[in-house]
């Protein structure tokens, strides 16, 4: 190891396991980030209940890559929507416009990686904007 590099903790968590953010219709579990990744990426699930909208078209810097788990999530990419059924895979360059929304009538669940990560730092704030703002219907 480097002069400056601590050494990481294994982490290891059951189904369900990790550090959960409920916003309504939308839940976010955290498995790692930040310290956990020496800051390299954060891994995260995201549900949404049935025919429910996420966070609205965004950018930002980071990577995003979504593995989905269960359902079907769709998946906004650039200008385009894709339905992503279980097992499918999508990778979202910084900067790409994307959004993601359950449009079935089954719940729907992505693995998320960011990259680099810390991403878990915004989770209160956008919780926070979700308790004002509800999931709407999709």
């Amino acid at each position: 190891m480097g002069e400056n590099t601590q050494p990481r903790e294994a982490i290891v968590l059951a189904p369900g396991e990790g550090r959960s953010y409920p916003m309504g219709r939308i839940r976010a579990l955290f498995k790692a980030d930040g310290d956990e990744t020496a800051r390299g990426y954060s891994i995260s699930e995201w549900w949404l209940e049935p025919h429910t909208k996420g966070p609205g078209a965004h950018a930002h810097e980071e990577d995003d890559v979504f593995y989905v788990l269960e359902g079907t999530m769709s998946v906004l990419v650039g200008d385009r929507w894709v339905d992503a059924a279980r097992g499918s895979f999508v990778l979202l360059p910084g900067g790409t416009t994307h959004d993601f929304e359950n449009r079935t009538s089954e719940r729907a669940g992505v693995l998320n990686f960011s990259t680099p990560g810390d991403f878990e730092k915004h989770m209160p704030a956008i919780a926070d904007w979700f308790e004002k703002n509800p999931p709407q219907d999709a």
